[in-house]
Parts: C-alpha cells; sequence; structure tokens
C-alpha cells in the first residue's frame, strides 16, 4: 500500500501529465510562438562566440545551417544591429533555417507574421513554409526608417500538427551574412462573406495578419507571385511591390481598426473579383486618406471596376483624414475585378526615403436600380 507522501507524489505527476496533453490538443490561434522573440536563449555552452553550435539550443526552436543569437546592440564591423522588440534576435546565415512544430486547426487558414532585417546581403530573400506550402518573401526594398519590416504570409493547414520554417536559402562569400529575425506569431484567419449590404468581401480590411503590438511599422503583405493564399482574406495583392497592413493602434486609419496603404505607385496594387449580374448597375465607394505617418503632397488612388474607372486625388498634410469616392459601374459579366492602386510614388517627409503612399478602406459594392 502506498505511503501518505507516495500517494502524493503520483496525483502530482498525473495532474501534470494531464496537463502537458491539455496544451498540446488545444490548436494555436493568435499571438507570438512560444519564444517567438527569442528572448530565452541557448546555453553559453552551446555558443561559439554568437554562433548556436546545438540544433535545439534555443528553446522551443529548432535550427539547421549556420544561426547566430544575436543581442542588441551588438556591432558587426562598422553596423549596429539593433533589435526591434526586446534584446535578443536571430540571424539566419547561409542555408540557415529556424522550424517550430505548431499544433493548429485542419483545414483553417493561417498567416505568419515576422521581423525581418536586412544585415550584409544585398540580395537577401526568405523562404517560408508551413503544411507543404512555401513562398519565397524577396527583401531587396526597404521601407521602413528604423531598417525592420514585418513580414506575413498565409497557408492553409493540411494537418494538426505542422512545421512552420522561416529558411535563409542565400549563399555568400561570409556565411554569416544573412537576415536578422524576430517577433514570429501567427494568426487565426476566418473567411469572410459578402451580405445583401456589401458584394465585397472583408472591405474593411478588419480581418487580415497578426499585427506585433509592439511595433510600430505596419505589416507588409507580399505579392500574388510570392503567396498564394493572401493573409488578408478576400483580396489579393497582384503588383510586384508589397502593400502595408495597418492598424489603429499606430496609425490613422479612416474606418473600424483596420487599413491598407498602398506603397509604391503602379507597383503596389490589391484587388478582388465580386459575383455581378451582367448588364446590372452597381455602386462601388471607399475611402481614400493618410495615416497620419508623415506622407505628405498630392496622393491619388485609381480604381477599375468592370470597364469603369476613377482617379481619387487627395491633398495630404500627413497627419489623418480620408476622403469617401464613389464610382458606378455596369457590370458585363458574371464576375467583376475590382483593382485599386497607387498614382504616384511617395516618401515620408520625416526621412525623405521610406516608401509610403495612400490609405485604402471601407470598400463596398452595391447594387442599384437607376444609379446616379
Amino acid at each position: 500500500m502506498l505511503s501518505s507522501n507516495m500517494r502524493n507524489i503520483t496525483f502530482i505527476s498525473s495532474l501534470l501529465i494531464l496537463s502537458a496533453v491539455f496544451q498540446i490538443a488545444v490548436a494555436f490561434t493568435d499571438g507570438l510562438l512560444p519564444n517567438g522573440n527569442f528572448e530565452r536563449g541557448p546555453p553559453s555552452s552551446m555558443l561559439k562566440g554568437t554562433k548556436v553550435m546545438t540544433r535545439n539550443a534555443i528553446p522551443s526552436w529548432e535550427i539547421s545551417g549556420y544561426v547566430e543569437y544575436i543581442a542588441s546592440g551588438q556591432k558587426q564591423n562598422d553596423m549596429l544591429l539593433v533589435v526591434p522588440e526586446g534584446s535578443y534576435a536571430v540571424r539566419l546565415g547561409n542555408d540557415a533555417s529556424i522550424k517550430q512544430r505548431v499544433r493548429v486547426t485542419r483545414g483553417m487558414r493561417y498567416s505568419l507574421t515576422f521581423s525581418a532585417a536586412r544585415t550584409c546581403a544585398q540580395a537577401e530573400q526568405l523562404n517560408v513554409s508551413a503544411s507543404s506550402q512555401s513562398g519565397l518573401l524577396p527583401m531587396q526594398t526597404l521601407y521602413s526608417s528604423n531598417g525592420w519590416d514585418s513580414y506575413a504570409w498565409a497557408w492553409i493547414a493540411m494537418d494538426d500538427d505542422i512545421d512552420v520554417v522561416v529558411h535563409n536559402p542565400g549563399l555568400t562569400e561570409d556565411p554569416a551574412c544573412g537576415p536578422l529575425i524576430d517577433s514570429v506569431a501567427i494568426k487565426a484567419l476566418f473567411p469572410p462573406k459578402r451580405t445583401n449590404k456589401n458584394l465585397v468581401k472583408n472591405g474593411d480590411f478588419e480581418e487580415g495578419p497578426y499585427i506585433l503590438p509592439n511595433t510600430s511599422y505596419g505589416v507588409l503583405i507580399p505579392s500574388k507571385i510570392e503567396d498564394d493564399h493572401s493573409p488578408i482574406p478576400g483580396w489579393m495583392v497582384e503588383s510586384l511591390k508589397a502593400i502595408k497592413y495597418l492598424d489603429a493602434a499606430h496609425f490613422i486609419v479612416p474606418h473600424g481598426s483596420r487599413a491598407v496603404e498602398l506603397l509604391a505607385g503602379k507597383e503596389s496594387s490589391i484587388a478582388q473579383v465580386i459575383r455581378t449580374f451582367p448588364g446590372r448597375s452597381y455602386v462601388l465607394t471607399f475611402k481614400v486618406g493618410d495615416a497620419s505617418n508623415a506622407c505628405m503632397g498630392s496622393l491619388m488612388v485609381e480604381a477599375f471596376a468592370g470597364k469603369g474607372t476613377v482617379k481619387v486625388a487627395y491633398e495630404s498634410k500627413g497627419t489623418g483624414g480620408f476622403k469617401r469616392a464613389v464610382l458606378p459601374f455596369k457590370a458585363t459579366g458574371a464576375r467583376t475585378r475590382l483593382v485599386f492602386w497607387s498614382t504616384y510614388y511617395s516618401t515620408r517627409s520625416d526621412d525623405m526615403s521610406s516608401l509610403c503612399g495612400p490609405v485604402l478602406d471601407d470598400v463596398a459594392v452595391v447594387s442599384v436600380r437607376h444609379p446616379k
């Protein structure tokens, strides 16, 4: 017969086992992955300088290739390495990757958000993958003034347990050259539906990727070429350049708590295909403004719906504001493509280098009997 102490130990052990099983069974929804900001680092015995020497040295992560554990303020030659959140990040050198296994819900769409910064390589790019799907994200264009950008990429979960991987496929003379990675998070995305009041899905952009709360530079949405499943459900980025997903916590948005910024003139466009009836009249409405991010001067959004088009000029003081635009059109088929792009290339007035542009929000299409 077990003693009282032995029974207590057995009971506590059972609780710990049940707790672990319960945690494994719960699907991840929103937020940073475990140790997603890399604040828990490897033991000093598993480091050679900054290089991580053991595959499982970084808690919650598995690494391969030349991976470094970087402290904020660390110097590389004449370059100061700055971390966007917390005190630590990782750097992916030649053919290096970080991987974490995550419990998700099969069949659901998820988006991955992470912060990245170029270091010494000029043509850096990242391959992100999950659940047998992958995307190649170029990093040649820097969109923020502090050297860091946040990126989003989406996928459909094909299994309950999947590996999220961020990989640097580059090979340079210096094996340590490669991008810094920090703040890795995921978010479950719910498919938007059209209504009888709006034929546009997710027209207010409220459904979208996770925005890191301690960053103030939004999230870049890659083009359709790099991303088969958009992190903004209902919308496609058809251009060569990214667009930026904004939140009301750090920017002024015309409607609700989310919007998009068209960053790179006609190289930065967003589109959606809606269901229509041939010959029927419709009205497209949307809002154009600025995000209060020092994007000053003449901004313009061009909108297309079927054979209809409109140019909406907006004179920005860089302090927020918007105007409403209207485009009547007649459908010529069962599907009508809506496209929005920025006419001009603009840069922020505070650093004269960061790309910026007009904000688009509150997009709606309704059927009308007698359009005016």
